[in-house]
């Protein structure tokens, strides 16, 4: 795939203080691909330096052949704030088509974007009248004018109802298709979980993992958890076997090396006649991003 963004060495300091340290990474043509950091990581650092409204210390960066803040990178470039402000006099309609104007779109086309991102009932109401998940919508319409090869999202299902979060990543889904490159910013870890291609762990200013959610299980060596429900009666033959788990009522929680899980589904199912249910519970991207952060002292 053809890389869209490509950062190298990335420093950028503040008062002495690095927000930046070393950074080097790449997103793709039609990749989805999640920054993930606590408060003060340098995610914030990172995003306004694509889109060069600061510069790094030192470092390569390239936006698609480009440098950031060039003509060339601000036209292939789009932005979706976790706050989207606009104007509440306006409607919806008439903010979009302002700004497909001010890009150098056909303004024809502004009914259709907002449409698209779940707007069509609402657009001639005014946007003072809209929920913050509304606003949000019309922030990422904003974002698609003019089919961008580079969206950079920060939070950018801040304010959505749990079908409007769906049909987000949907929309993502069809637009990383088409071969345009997503980075987005989010704390909601269970929805990048599933939805994106590649993680980025910040911390302190740092790259601390990066990896398919596969990888990163692999690197972080977690405990595999297990959950054993038992036939009627057999509870107790089952905590024979397993001394160190937890009863659970029927069942039984319990924990093993990455290792050693085929070996314990392997005891487990020499027990199938004693055994009702089993379910498989892997470290879930909550965990793996606790992990690599508290390794690195946060």
């Amino acid at each position: 795939m053809t890389s869209t963004l490509t950062i190298s060495h990335l420093t950028k300091s503040f008062g002495g203080v690095d927000a930046l340290s070393d950074v080097s990474l790449s997103v793709a043509s039609g990749e989805r691909v999640a920054l993930l950091g606590h408060n003060g990581a340098g995610k914030s650092t990172m995003m306004k330096i694509i889109l060069g409204l600061i510069a790094s210390d030192s470092g390569d960066i390239s936006v698609r052949g480009a440098s950031p803040g060039d003509a060339s990178a601000r036209s292939q470039v789009a932005y979706l704030p976790e706050n989207a402000a606009f104007h509440s006099a306006l409607t919806g309609l008439e903010q979009i088509t302002f700004y497909m104007r001010l890009r150098g779109v056909d303004p024809k086309g502004a009914l259709d974007l907002l449409a698209r991102v779940g707007l069509a009932d609402a657009a001639r109401r005014r946007i003072g009248t809209y929920s913050k998940g509304m606003r949000q919508r019309v922030g990422l319409a904003q974002a698609l004018i003019g089919q961008p090869r580079l969206l950079v999202l920060d939070e950018p299902t801040s304010g959505l109802d749990p079908v409007s979060r769906r049909d987000f990543y949907e929309l993502l889904d069809g637009l990383a298709a088409d071969g345009a490159a997503i980075l987005l910013s989010s704390h909601a870890l269970t929805e990048v979980e599933a939805r994106t291609d590649r993680l980025l762990i910040l911390s302190g200013g740092r790259m601390v993992a990066e990896g398919s959610l596969t990888d990163l299980r692999s690197e972080a060596a977690l405990p595999v958890a297990l959950h054993v429900t038992a036939m009627n009666g057999y509870t107790p033959d089952l905590m024979a076997a397993f001394p160190n788990a937890i009863q659970t009522g029927r069942g039984l929680y319990l924990t093993c090396p990455q290792q050693d899980k085929l070996a314990t589904l392997a005891r487990i199912s020499e027990m199938r006649g004693k055994v009702a249910d089993l379910e498989v519970i892997p470290p879930s991207l909550e965990d793996i991003y606790s992990h690599f952060s508290r390794r690195d002292g946060q």
